[in-house]
């Protein structure tokens, strides 16, 4: 089965400013790039995801602030696919459906940020639109606390919801790739 590695939204807005620091923010950093390692052994495409916004010059995630660009410690090649969205769908009005078909993908594996906002949209809209057998990386995706939960708590519920549903939470040692 083809695979392909979604890294979703992991951006410097998260890790410049203290009000949007993500949980665990260095370590997810680490496995984030494990995982990339491990995809770029197997020949699987990385492909990150940037979301963009075009209309607030003053916003966080305009297109070209400093804010906006791929966290600058991510193991990025010059061959990865950047794929720019402006929704929390990472498939909605992007290229990222053309890629995967040209590419034959039939796996998706993910990581990333926000949980609860742009990795949660993601993985539902990927299985509405085929891919049933995805895996999310495990121990690899993040967010920050609301004003109801924890981002332990907002991250335990969603893969509690995703889990043999919509993905299979695996681990490297699981032998993914």
């Amino acid at each position: 089965m083809k695979q392909a590695l979604i890294v979703i939204d992991v951006q410097e807005v998260f890790f410049n400013l203290p009000e949007n620091y993500l949980h665990q923010k260095e370590d997810l950093v680490l496995r984030i790039n494990q995982w990339i390692a491990a995809a770029r052994s197997a020949d699987v495409p990385v492909i990150f995801i940037q979301h963009t916004v075009y209309d607030n010059v003053n916003g966080a995630l305009y297109v070209d602030s400093p804010d906006w660009q791929l966290y600058h410690e991510l193991d990025i090649k010059p061959g990865d696919a950047v794929i720019r969205k402006t929704t929390w769908d990472s498939f909605h009005n992007t290229e990222l459906p053309v890629l995967l078909e040209g590419k034959s993908i039939e796996q998706l594996i993910f990581a990333g940020a926000q949980t609860e906002f742009c990795l949660d949209t993601t993985i539902r809209a990927a299985y509405s639109r085929g891919y049933k057998s995805n895996i999310l990386a495990k121990n690899s995706h993040s967010t920050l606390a609301n004003a109801v939960l924890t981002a332990p708590q907002i991250i335990e519920h969603h893969e509690h919801i995703w889990n043999g549903r919509f993905v299979t939470i695996r681990g490297l040692n699981e032998h993914v790739f």
